[in-house]
């Protein structure tokens, strides 16, 4: 199904995108709606702890010594009123992120939403703004059925696999499904939902996945917090009417058609791009063959 027809549906039956997600899933999987957001609040909770669990101990390295700290950093800066002014949502989202993904490299318990190498931005920006707005657990919820509905049709349509569409397919989508999240949670309709994720995929498209050593630490969970500002911005713009001009399921025909093109290099190989870099082949030659342990990209 395409994005515009799920926004129409949803708009003629009164419902939010969120809502109209489970409904398809229910029906499809033959379950009682309940069932459906049940498993989406055990989802949200999973994403909680990993936020705490990122934040809570700024010691805490991962297997390679490459990953871990940064968000307590960003945390630290946001705690003591240094970061730029206006900017305390942002920088909220950008530890938040931090924290998820340093703990999925880390090997503790995440949400691929929708892979663990971008497993960072959904949490990371909707508690932010959960914070920020003061609301409820339910709205998280719906917004979460909402960007699972986005993060489906970029599955079916294009994909959302690093080893073949490049990190597009994995930060563009999650940052795709974060921005339809959170412009629901900002009291969007459907349809600015929608546009949201097509902005958001927009700004990331083209990105290439060139993880150092084979691992999913470096660049990727810096990438995770950089992609939460690009949601941030497309659900700012898609809340104030701004719309992509490029309709969202041609964009995501779009990002597939690129993805195709991209080089094998650049297609989470770690044979070019950032780990092609005389520091990339350094580390890479440091650790040698990676343990299939230490890659979790999903």
């Amino acid at each position: 199904m395409l994005l515009s027809e799920l926004a129409a549906r949803a708009k003629s039956e009164g419902v939010s995108l969120g809502q109209m997600a489970v409904r398809l899933e229910s029906i499809e999987a033959g379950v009682p709606a309940e069932v459906i957001t049940a498993k989406v609040r055990s989802m949200l909770k999973v994403m909680k702890e990993a936020v705490e669990e990122g934040l809570r101990d700024p010691a805490r390295r991962s297997r390679s010594g490459l990953s871990g700290g940064d968000a307590a950093k960003v945390a630290r800066r946001l705690t003591l009123g240094k970061c730029f002014p206006g900017n305390d949502l942002l920088a909220r989202a950008i530890s938040y992120s931090l924290a998820v993904s340093e703990v999925n490299a880390c090997m503790g318990k995440i949400v691929a939403a929708p892979t663990a190498g971008s497993c960072g931005i959904v949490p990371g920006t909707f508690f932010a703004l959960k914070e920020a707005l003061s609301l409820e657990d339910e709205a998280l919820v719906d917004a979460l059925c909402a960007a699972g509905l986005v993060g489906q049709v970029i599955a079916e349509k294009a994909t959302l696999s690093g080893a073949e569409g490049g990190c597009q397919a994995e930060c563009g989508s999650a940052a795709a499904m974060a921005a339809c999240g959170l412009t629901q949670m900002g009291g969007g309709t459907p349809e600015d939902c929608i546009h949201a994720a097509a902005l958001a995929l927009k700004g990331l498209m083209g990105l290439v996945c060139d993880p150092v050593a084979g691992l999913v630490e470096i660049p990727c969970v810096k990438r995770n917090a950089t992609s939460s500002a690009v949601a941030i911005a497309s659900a700012e713009m898609a809340l104030s009417g701004v719309r992509s001009f490029i309709p969202p399921d041609e964009v995501i025909s779009a990002m597939a058609q690129v993805g195709r093109s991209i080089p094998e290099s650049l297609r989470e190989t770690s044979r070019g791009g950032l780990a092609a870099t005389e520091t990339g082949r350094s580390v890479a030659s440091k650790f040698g063959s990676v343990s299939s342990t230490l890659d979790r990209q999903g």
